[in-house]
């Protein structure tokens, strides 16, 4: 394969959303914290990062090195609309999207109809795939008319990282680090590009849900599913982890830097990322990734976004210290 293009990534930015809308209200953690879900991961050192053609360089995949992360807990499967509504039913919380009043669609996941009215306007110029749909949110995923509870076990989308850490904070949990989430990703495997080793689909069998056809104008649906998939479809890979790459984007907890490590590469020892910055790592790809255009649905993949930054494709799991 020869070495990608640099292409921005098929997942818009929000660019730091202003309006006049209503602070979100205050977050006040569960008097209990629950393991139900979560699978205890015994840490150690590992080879992060990834060299070669398939690597994307402006992203700071590179280069490969020797990271230790201690032991951890992180939730087997990204949070469903299920659990969300419980978060949301309990606290009275309204995402970002909600109160901004609009987020992120893929084309295809509108009517005709929608996507001519809306591209005039609403499409993210050099991604027209992606439309800034008025009322999508996770409740109506996508748009006016949808409602997640015909989804309730997909994951849930449309959250910033905002959102995702006041879900995190509610549980008494957090986000994990980029660290946490890519030791976890590899399943013990070193170097390989995927959960389960380096062949996107061993003896034929699909792994990951990412998109089948011819991106981004036809979608077969292929492997199963047009759009999410539920948050345990297909093999865990050896640490019991689900849809580690595909389906949604993860949020992690770190600022993003193309070149931190590189710049301190003494951070060997649990790293967790610059100090600051204007955009949080996302991890796993998704449902959108495709080789064609974007091949980052590998482990070793990453990009950023601004924490107010909602989608269709991007999700979130929790992690807490042992």
């Amino acid at each position: 394969m020869d070495e990608p293009t640099k292409k921005p990534c098929c997942t818009p930015s929000a660019g730091h959303r202003e309006s006049d809308v209503e602070s979100p209200i205050e977050i006040v953690s569960n008097d209990s914290v629950s393991d139900e879900g979560m699978v205890r991961l015994d840490g150690g050192t590992f080879l992060m990062g990834c060299e070669g053609p398939k690597a994307w360089q402006a992203d700071g995949e590179g280069p490969v090195r020797a990271v230790t992360v201690p032991p951890f807990m992180l939730d087997a499967c990204a949070i469903s609309n299920e659990r969300f509504f419980q978060f949301v039913e309990a606290t009275g919380y309204k995402t970002e999207a909600e109160r901004f009043g609009w987020s992120y669609v893929f084309h295809l996941h509108l009517s005709k109809k929608q996507r001519v009215q809306l591209k005039r306007t609403k499409a993210v110029v050099g991604l027209e795939w992606w439309l800034a749909v008025p009322h999508a949110n996770w409740r109506s995923p996508r748009g006016p008319g949808s409602t997640f509870k015909q989804c309730l076990m997909h994951p849930v989308v449309h959250v910033s990282w905002n959102d995702a850490a006041a879900y995190c904070q509610w549980v008494g949990k957090r986000l994990p680090s980029e660290v946490e989430w890519e030791y976890a990703a590899r399943g013990g495997l070193q170097q390989q590009s995927y959960p389960w080793g380096n062949q996107l689909k061993p003896t034929g069998k699909h792994r990951c849900n990412i998109f089948q056809g011819r991106f981004p104008h036809e979608d077969t649906g292929n492997d199963g599913y047009q759009g999410t998939a539920p948050v345990d479809t297909y093999e865990p890979n050896t640490f019991g982890l689900y849809n580690c790459v595909g389906n949604v984007w993860e949020w992690c907890q770190d600022w993003f830097s193309p070149d931190y490590h590189q710049v301190w590469p003494d951070l060997t020892d649990n790293p967790t990322g610059p100090p600051s910055g204007d955009r949080r790592v996302q991890r796993g790809g998704s449902y959108l990734c495709h080789d064609s255009y974007c091949n980052r649905y590998r482990v070793s993949a990453r990009i950023g976004n601004t924490p107010d930054t909602s989608g269709g494709n991007v999700g979130f799991r929790c992690a807490r210290d042992v």
